[in-house]
């Protein structure tokens, strides 16, 4: 009788850190601008970095073919999109459907939050903080210190930060218009999302943590478990991985990691051209994996800033290796960039034609002036 032979599956296939940056900037729509509408892209990328006000456009601009920033304005003026926190507990400007949706399912980063202040809230009933807080930013929008000021009116001896703190954590809340708004300004402002926006989310629409597993690949993929879960801020989704495995593709990088993937996925060869990109100071291309090597080198890690001052993030050939700020002169705008490695003739020609066009689109100089050089000392 013969002897019985088992087949073995063949091992997943390894992606060096150069494949998976070119099928994340793909993905990023980094490749190649895209010509998708504002609100096709803020939903593709599963919201935009906006820690600050400007950031949003910046990013937009970066990705969109003839990109006008006054289009997410006009998002955001018709309540289209919103500013709110979101992932990893931080402010993101998201889709109108994406605050009633994906902002309820990664609440978890702003639980842990929570009960960081949990010291400064003793004897504070927090359903009752939910509750007042709801009845008051609902009667108009109001500014942080407002609503700290009633909060300590019904608690007194409560620490006034962990007062308004709490009700952010424990309430979807946006910061509304004019604040976000391309070209004007506005104090912070909150209510709560259901009401700036009119509607509520409804359960069977709801987004599950599967089709977020699955929109965080199509525009970060291939990725890891613990990639996702950097994202998200989000612990133990490994089961949602297995769960979603039969019809996913799996991978390695080239430290073993398994990584997950949509089958019909972009994967670029990784020798396609990437063009510079001036990103903003903070952009999830680079905060959106654990790993952020595909879009970071080791030598640059932790270099994108100082101490609490956070610059622009440049990608040369794909890789943040510049940074970049604009000062202004009068008419002129002053854009300077800080390259992080001897860059080529070539780059630095790509590099300042890139820089002419975003001056001319991104601010109202009269005239532009593009400079390499050096304004950051990382010695000191």
């Amino acid at each position: 009788m013969a002897a019985k032979t088992h087949r073995t599956a063949a091992p997943p296939a390894v992606l060096s850190t150069r494949a998976l940056n070119r099928a994340t900037l793909d993905r990023q729509l980094l490749l190649r601008r895209s010509p998708m509408s504002a609100k096709d892209a803020v939903t593709h990328l599963v919201g935009l970095q906006a820690q600050n006000t400007k950031p949003p456009y910046f990013q937009l601009y970066a990705r969109l073919a003839d990109f006008d920033p006054e289009e997410l304005s006009a998002l955001m003026e018709s309540r289209e999109a919103v500013r709110t926190v979101s992932l990893r507990s931080t402010l993101h400007t998201h889709t109108a459907d994406d605050a009633l949706t994906l902002v309820p399912l990664v609440r978890a980063p702003r639980d842990r939050e929570l009960r960081s202040f949990r010291r400064g809230l003793e004897g504070v009933d927090l359903d009752r903080l939910a509750a007042v807080t709801e009845e008051f930013v609902e009667e108009r929008p109001r500014p942080l210190g407002e609503l700290r000021e009633e909060l300590l009116t019904h608690w007194p001896d409560a620490d006034p930060l962990a007062l308004s703190s709490a009700a952010r954590c424990l309430l979807p809340l946006v910061q509304v218009t004019p604040r976000g708004l391309w070209g004007r300004s506005g104090q912070v402002a909150l209510t709560t999302v259901e009401h700036w926006l009119g509607r509520s989310a409804e359960p069977a629409s709801a987004l599950t943590l599967d089709a977020t597993v699955r929109r965080y690949l199509g525009a970060f993929g291939p990725a890891s478990v613990m990639d996702f879960q950097s994202w998200a801020g989000l612990t133990r989704t490994k089961e949602v991985f297995e769960r979603l495995r039969p019809g996913l593709l799996t991978f390695r990088d080239e430290r073993g990691v398994e990584l997950f993937d949509l089958p019909d996925a972009p994967r670029p060869d990784p020798d396609t051209p990437a063009p510079p990109r001036f990103l903003p100071e903070f952009d999830n291309v680079l905060l959106g994996h654990a790993d952020r090597t595909r879009a970071i080198p080791e030598a640059n890690k932790g270099r994108n800033g100082k101490g609490k001052q956070t610059y622009g993030s440049m990608l040369v050939d794909g890789f943040l290796d510049a940074l970049w700020r604009v000062d202004r002169e009068g008419g002129t705008a002053i854009l300077t960039v800080q390259a992080l490695r001897k860059t080529t003739r070539a780059e630095r020609t790509e590099i300042t034609e890139e820089a002419a066009r975003m001056l001319t689109v991104m601010t109202d100089a009269t005239d532009h002036d593009v400079r390499f050089g050096t304004f950051l000392d990382f010695d000191d």
